[in-house]
């Protein structure tokens, strides 16, 4: 049986708990069919963990609130949170490939109804807290 890695189980908790009434219809994390297909994503269970997480754009009616989600988890990840392997939104990626800027993503699927949160090994266990306000560093 597949589980999401403690460091996805906490930041869904999170931005659940700031957007309570958020649009969900996105939210996903286990792979589907097209995940399946394509043979390579972080929806795919590793040795029974699943190391990635979408979440809905449609932050409580408000789009611009998912621009700026997306901008707190990149900023969180450039200021060293090592769980986080990239963030796509809106035709965009940021990784630590080039310092956590935003660049062009490429894939076939934009990613404009959902951010999608990847996640490194080290969020198998670790369920700490994120600092998506900047205010521990």
């Amino acid at each position: 049986m597949a589980k999401l890695c403690r460091a996805g189980v906490q930041l869904r908790e999170q931005i659940d708990d700031d957007y309570p009434s958020r649009d969900r219809r996105s939210d996903g994390w286990i792979a589907d069919s097209r995940h399946l297909a394509k043979g390579v994503s972080d929806h795919i269970p590793v040795d029974g963990i699943v190391r990635a997480i979408d979440v809905d754009s449609d932050l409580q009616a408000h789009k611009e609130e998912a621009h700026s989600l997306a901008e707190r988890i990149r900023l969180c990840a450039k200021r060293g949170d090592k769980r986080i392997k990239y963030v796509i939104y809106d035709g965009r990626i940021a990784s630590p490939r080039l310092r956590w800027r935003w660049r062009k993503y490429t894939g076939s699927n934009p990613h404009k109804s959902h951010i999608h949160i990847s996640f490194n090994p080290s969020g198998d266990q670790d369920r700490s807290w994120f600092d998506l306000e900047g205010k521990n560093k």
